[in-house]
């Protein structure tokens, strides 16, 4: 039984690549940003996208979210083509993206954070919210029997009527997520989420992490925490100057040449511990 609300994953297409770039370029006033990055993702997988600053990181999220079209190349969601689609577009197909910055409303508790998320997904009309009727009651139960199971999942219940500006940084993240989740995505995609939390914060958001995937939602997450990415992904792919140089999983992306080269360098033992 799954622990989220609902299993996001359960419409997946059987078989399909959870997500595949082939050829993406991405020239921007001149520059190339991504050079005929090629990279694929397997549906129930947590994958890495590592690489120093300007590697072109940002970019392949920006154009994988449908922020950015590139100059050339294809990107499939579960099969299906989205380049050319909108950002909204792609993230009614399951593609939903949590940004390094904090997204919560501060002066709303923990509780209507999530609820205003879940609402988002409900489906009476606005006729029916404003007369209250039985319809809109019943669904106003069931997602605040959602929003109290994704408490649960966030390890958030103990706070879930305090102020969301109350938390601690790495609560506010975890709450970031959570309402990323309430748009049941297929495909997670987080950036940088262990940017700014200290070494407990992090390892809270490794396990929830874990726990994503456990529920069959697929990852894709930037980040510069090489212990985290080490210790949670499936796959890494490592670009360097929009370049794919890389991609395997963590004992060989740790032994490649190019990548300690161009990225691991002193950090290597770290990455490893």
């Amino acid at each position: 039984m799954s622990a989220l609300p609902e299993d996001a994953a359960a419409s997946a297409p059987a078989g399909a690549t959870a997500l595949s770039l082939r050829d993406v370029t991405m020239r921007i006033a001149g520059l190339v940003a991504l050079n005929d990055v090629t990279l694929d993702v397997q549906p129930g997988q947590v994958v890495s996208l590592i690489g120093p600053n300007g590697a072109g990181k940002t970019t392949a999220f920006n154009v994988i979210s449908g922020y950015m079209r590139p100059t050339a190349g294809s990107v499939t969601l579960f099969g299906e083509e989205i380049v050319g689609r909108a950002p909204h577009e792609i993230a009614a197909r399951g593609l939903v993206r949590s940004f390094q910055r904090t997204s919560v409303f501060g002066q709303s508790t923990v509780f209507d954070n999530l609820l205003t998320a879940y609402h988002l997904q409900g489906r009476v009309g606005l006729v029916r919210s404003l007369l209250r009727l039985p319809a809109f009651l019943r669904e106003e139960a069931r997602l605040r029997a959602q929003v109290q199971t994704m408490l649960d999942f966030l390890g958030l219940a103990p706070r879930a009527h305090e102020l969301a500006a109350n938390l601690a940084y790495g609560e506010q993240r975890l709450l970031g997520v959570g309402i990323a989740l309430a748009a049941q995505p297929r495909l997670l995609l987080l950036d940088e989420p262990a940017a700014g939390l200290n070494p407990s914060e992090t390892d809270a958001f490794k396990a929830m992490i874990r726990r994503i995937s456990e529920q069959g939602i697929t990852v894709l997450l930037v980040e510069h925490d090489m212990h985290m990415v080490m210790s949670i992904s499936d796959d890494i792919v490592v670009l360097n100057q929009g370049q794919r140089i890389a991609a395997g999983p963590p004992a060989v992306i740790q032994q490649h040449p190019e990548v300690i080269r161009a990225y691991l360098g002193s950090g290597l033992k770290r990455a490893q511990a």
